[in-house]
C-alpha cells in the first residue's frame, strides 16, 4: 500500500488530499465514486502523473526550444471534434483502444493533437482510465466530457458516448456561430454608436459649449449633461479606460474562485434572453447523459454522480449532485428533482411519469431532443430579439443628444425673434 498526493476537481473547484492505495490508478477509481475528477496522481517523493510535465521532460531532454505559451500549437475545436468523430468509428468497427489512438497519433497533423494523443496512451499504458487520463488536460477535455467519458466506461458503450460527444461538439459549434451570426450586427452598431458619442463629446460638444455660456441663460437638463460628460471625458477620459481595464480583469479573477464562479452561475440563468437559453441547453445535456446512463444499467446514485457535470452550469451540477442524497435517504426522483428548484415542469412530469411506467430513459431522451430543439431555434431568432432593445437604447441616446444640442438653439432662435 502507498500513499499518493491528488489534486481533483469538484463542484466547487480544485480540491487537493493524499489517499492510500495499491497504484494511481486506483487512487482514481475512489476519487470518482466520491463525485471527483482526478487532475494530477503521485506518489510521495515521486513523479506527477501529468501529461504537461512529461511533455517539458521530453523537450527538455530533445534540446528544442518550446516556443511561448501564446505562440505554440493548441488543440482546436475542430480538431477535437474530428478526433471523437474518429475515435467512435474506430471503436464501433471493434478496434482496441490503444491501437485506435496510435492509429490517430500517426495521421494527426496539429503537433498539439499528436501530444494530447501521446498523453493519453501513456497515461492508458500506465494503467489509468481514459476519463481520467482525459482529466489530466483539462484544456482540451472539459468537464461535460470528461464526465460522458465517465458514463460510457460504466456502462460499456463507449463508442456511443463518443458518438453522443460528437453530436454535442458539433451542436456547440453550431451554436457559437449561430451566437456570432445574431450579434454581429448590433455589435457593429454598438461599436459605431460609441465612437459618434466619443466624437460628440471631444469634437461637437466643446464647440457649442461657449456659444451656450454666452447666452447667459439656464440650460435645459439635456444640455447640462451633455456638456458634464463631454467635460468629465476630456478631462479624466483616461480613468474611463483604467476603469473599464481593471473591472473585465477583476470579473475574469472573480469567476475563477469557486464561489464566484458558482454565483456567476447562478445569475446567468436568471438573465434576461440568455439564461432561458443556458438553462435548457443545460437540461438537454443533462436528460441525454442521464438517460445514457439509465439504459445502459448504471445504478440511479452513481448515474447522479456521473452526470452532475455534463450541465456544463457549476450551480446547476451542485443541485444534480445533491439529488444523489434525497436518492439515497429512499426518496422518489421526482420528489428530490422538484427540491431542487432548476427543473423545469416539463422535466418534472417526464421523471414522474417515468417512475410509474418504468421508461425514464426513454422520456428523458425526448426532453433532450425537445429542448436541443428550441435552443436551437432561440439562437436562430436571438438576432430578432435583440434587435428592438438595440433600437430603443439608441433612439434613447439619440434622443438625449438631440435634445441637448437642439434646445438651447432653439431657445435661442425664440428669445430672437421676440426681441424683432
Amino acid at each position: 500500500m502507498s500513499r499518493f498526493v491528488y489534486t481533483a476537481r469538484s463542484p466547487l473547484g480544485v480540491v487537493n488530499g493524499v489517499q492510500d492505495a495499491a497504484s494511481a490508478s486506483a487512487v482514481a477509481d475512489i476519487l470518482s465514486s466520491k463525485g471527483l475528477t482526478p487532475l494530477s496522481i503521485k506518489q510521495e517523493g515521486g513523479a506527477a502523473a501529468s501529461p504537461s510535465g512529461a511533455a517539458g521532460a521530453a523537450a527538455a531532454g530533445s534540446g528544442q526550444l518550446s516556443l511561448p505559451a501564446f505562440l505554440a500549437p493548441k488543440v482546436t475545436s475542430m480538431d477535437l471534434m474530428i478526433f471523437t468523430r474518429q475515435i467512435h468509428t474506430l471503436l464501433k468497427a471493434g478496434v482496441p483502444i490503444l491501437r485506435a489512438l496510435a492509429g490517430l497519433h500517426d495521421t494527426a497533423s496539429n503537433p498539439a493533437m499528436k501530444q494530447m494523443v501521446s498523453d493519453l496512451r501513456r497515461s492508458l499504458e500506465s494503467g489509468v482510465e481514459l476519463s481520467s487520463s482525459m482529466a489530466l488536460n483539462p484544456k482540451v477535455f472539459d468537464n461535460f466530457y470528461v464526465s460522458m467519458i465517465k458514463v460510457g466506461e460504466s456502462s460499456g458503450r463507449l463508442d456511443e458516448v463518443f458518438l453522443r460527444l460528437f453530436q454535442h461538439l458539433e451542436f456547440e459549434l453550431f451554436m457559437r456561430q449561430q451566437v456570432k451570426s445574431a450579434l454581429r450586427y448590433p455589435t457593429f452598431v454598438v461599436i459605431a454608436m460609441v465612437a459618434a458619442i466619443g466624437v460628440i463629446n471631444v469634437m461637437v460638444i466643446p464647440a457649442f459649449a461657449g456659444v451656450f455660456k454666452s447666452l447667459g441663460a439656464a440650460l435645459p437638463l439635456p444640455t447640462k449633461i451633455l456638456m458634464a460628460t463631454s467635460s468629465f471625458t476630456i478631462n479624466h477620459g483616461w480613468l474611463l479606460l483604467i476603469g473599464a481595464v481593471a473591472a473585465f480583469w477583476g470579473f475574469r479573477m472573480w469567476i475563477k474562485t469557486p464561489q464566484g464562479r458558482m454565483t456567476w452561475h447562478r445569475w446567468l440563468l436568471k438573465m434576461p434572453l440568455v439564461g432561458n437559453i443556458v438553462s435548457k441547453a443545460a437540461l438537454a445535456r443533462f436528460a441525454r447523459a442521464f438517460a445514457l446512463s439509465l439504459r445502459s444499467g448504471v445504478p440511479l446514485e452513481r448515474a447522479l454522480t456521473g452526470v452532475a457535470y455534463t450541465a456544463d452550469n457549476v450551480y446547476m451540477s451542485s443541485r444534480i449532485e445533491a439529488l444523489r442524497d434525497f436518492v439515497t435517504r429512499g426518496e422518489s426522483l421526482a420528489h428530490a428533482a422538484a427540491v431542487s428548484g432548476i427543473f423545469t415542469p416539463i422535466v418534472l412530469q417526464m421523471i414522474a411519469i417515468g417512475e410509474e411506467t418504468g421508461m425514464v430513459d426513454d422520456l428523458l431522451e425526448e426532453v433532450g431532443e425537445l429542448y436541443g430543439n428550441e435552443v436551437e431555434y432561440a439562437l436562430k431568432t436571438l438576432s430578432q430579439q435583440v434587435e428592438p432593445i438595440l433600437i430603443i437604447f439608441l433612439g434613447a441616446v439619440v434622443l438625449v443628444l438631440a435634445l441637448g444640442v437642439f434646445l438651447p438653439m432653439w431657445d435661442l432662435g425664440s428669445a430672437t425673434m421676440h426681441k424683432s
